[in-house]
């Protein structure tokens, strides 16, 4: 890599190779599986192509991805996480309950791979009761299948074989049904979320996420004067 701590503890290189800006978010966009520069590009789009660029061709020799071309009539090349690269997606969950509990954090928006990737993160098995049933989520242009059975839940990238219900709409829309109690009725009536089949198991899922306590906020005092010693 182009910068080392030059620290011998494994935290510290694993930082030389994950810690550039951009870089574990490009992880997280590559969770969910394979993807072509112009997905990763939607789904982080504050990023340059430059410098995405960069980080891609940085995690490959790191061995964290790896780069091939499908076959034809695609003929495009993708990028996916090596086998190594995915045993980053327990640091990421975990960094992201961390993250929830800022007092800090504010409103921004959410790119389809980041809400799935939240309903692994924030998922509450003990509010699963006897719920068995299976999901569609189509996020812009993209498709993922969930099933909750046996108080778990398995959520993926691409269709569902025959779901008991499709939810469509923005990501940011339905992260307000699972996250801000937004009503599911009120966003179907208003064009924000539609849903196909079973409506009371859509109302369910929606109530299998817990977000956890936010952490204290400091409480800043002006300085007066040096630092007591």
């Amino acid at each position: 890599m182009s910068r080392s701590y030059e620290d011998g503890c494994a935290a510290a290189h694993a930082l030389d190779l994950v810690g550039e800006r951009w870089a574990l978010l490009v992880v997280r966009e590559l969770l969910l599986g394979p993807k072509r520069f112009t997905d990763l590009r939607t789904g982080l789009p504050g990023i340059s192509p430059n410098v995405l660029s960069q980080r891609l061709d940085e995690l490959e020799r790191a061995g964290v991805v790896q780069r091939y071309r499908l076959l034809p009539p695609a003929r495009s090349w993708v990028y996916e996480l090596t086998p190594w690269g995915r045993e980053l997606e327990p640091i990421i969950i975990q960094l992201g309950r961390w993250g929830a509990r800022s007092p800090f954090r504010g409103p921004a928006a959410l790119s389809p791979d980041s809400l799935i990737l939240s309903f692994r993160t924030m998922f509450d098995p003990e509010s699963c009761g006897d719920l068995r049933a299976r999901y569609e989520f189509r996020l812009c242009d993209y498709r993922f299948h969930a099933e909750v059975a046996d108080g778990r839940l398995i959520i993926e990238r691409g269709s569902a074989d025959r779901p008991d219900a499709i939810v469509s709409g923005g990501p940011d829309a339905i992260a307000a049904l699972a996250y801000e109690g937004a009503g599911l009725a009120e966003a179907v009536a208003a064009g924000s979320v539609a849903v196909e089949g079973d409506v009371r198991a859509v109302e369910r899922f929606f109530t299998l996420f817990s977000l956890p306590a936010p952490a204290d906020a400091p409480e800043c005092e002006p300085a007066v004067g040096p630092r007591a010693q």
